[in-house]
């Protein structure tokens, strides 16, 4: 083990997109825990869209991250609750080294034949999102047909996948690229995607979906809203996931639609938050595992190599240049 330990600070608050120069790397030694405390060193760090909405205020400048990351246990002071070998997950991201204490970790199910990856993928938080706004706020019905903004992106390839799974109908796409639309048709199972940047969201979700839509699962805001609101049939979903089509442009014009479609329609808009659903992780587990071991489930990833590349990976992921979730792995660990 190495005895320097690297952490990312962010230094300014970005108008716009951020650039490298709102983080800096900080050297230090390699922290020892302390007794009831554990010293992880991170295998895999996840960097989300969520991280640049809480740039604008709620991470703190010039002090460590935080970030979903798996981990080893290296050291330990509470052998019981922190055995060392252990691979856990925690949330103290964004470094390399982290001191943890029992009620901070989630010790990792020995899946044998699962991917360490994918438990921040379609096992961790990315999945749950899916999953949760599938079965629990969509409540999804067999033979629904969905529309899924940044479809190709971690939560995006999760959803479409999930919903294939639950016996959804149609399933249509909205993503960046043209390469990204065929990926999404030929690899994760949407009958339909297409470049949003093609055209007017309206148009092209009418050419994709002229008999209209049951669910509309939301990564990105804007356009994309007032477009599906607009497609909807009656009594149709919308699960507000996340809005990162407007984290880097606060002053975007408000979303259009028509409101009295709500009522005509019957509509449900509803958003949530994934922290308050982890009592559904072991469903998810259930769900999901058999399929990965089968090969009924497949892993969407773009995986960075190298701590020292994560803020390239944050910046990559926010231009839209990953497709599935979005990793960075050690690059000079053993990640058995």
């Amino acid at each position: 083990m190495t005895d320097t330990a690297l952490t990312v600070q962010q230094t300014a608050r970005p108008t716009g997109f951020p650039t490298p120069d709102h983080f800096r790397f900080v050297d230090s030694p390699v922290p020892e825990p302390t007794p009831g405390t554990a010293l992880v060193e991170n295998l895999y760090w996840s960097v989300d869209p969520y991280h640049r909405e809480m740039m604008d205020g709620a991470f703190e400048l010039n002090a460590p991250l935080e970030g979903r990351t798996l981990g080893r246990i290296v050291a330990t002071r509470d052998p019981v609750a922190l055995p060392e070998g252990e691979i856990v997950f925690h949330r103290q991201g964004w470094r390399t080294h982290a001191v943890v204490r029992p009620e901070e970790v989630r010790r990792l199910p020995h899946h044998d034949g699962v991917p360490l990856s994918a438990y921040l993928g379609v096992l961790g938080g990315t999945g749950l999102t899916a999953y949760v706004g599938l079965t629990r706020i969509a409540r999804l019905r067999e033979g629904d047909d969905l529309f899924v903004s940044a479809a190709a992106g971690g939560v995006g390839t999760a959803t479409g996948r999930f919903a294939r799974l639950l016996g959804a109908g149609r399933l249509i796409g909205s993503t960046g690229t043209p390469e990204k639309a065929r990926y999404l048709t030929e690899r994760v199972g949407y009958d339909e995607a297409f470049d949003h940047r093609s055209g007017p969201v309206a148009d092209l979700l009418a050419k994709a979906a002229p008999a209209g839509i049951d669910v509309f699962v939301d990564n990105v805001g804007g356009e994309h809203l007032g477009a599906a609101i607009g497609a909807l049939r009656a009594h149709g979903r919308v699960v507000r996931v996340g809005t990162v089509g407007q984290y880097n442009t606060p002053d975007a014009p408000p979303v259009l639609f028509d409101h009295a479609d709500v009522v005509e329609k019957s509509l449900r808009i509803e958003g949530f938050l994934v922290s308050n659903h982890r009592d559904v992780q072991e469903e998810l587990y259930e769900f999901a595992v058999p399929r990965l071991l089968s090969g009924a489930l497949e892993l969407d990833e773009t995986v960075v190599d190298g701590f020292e590349r994560i803020v390239e990976a944050f910046l990559l992921m926010l231009r839209g240049g990953n497709t599935g979730k979005i990793l960075v792995r050690a690059a000079d660990r053993p990640l058995g």
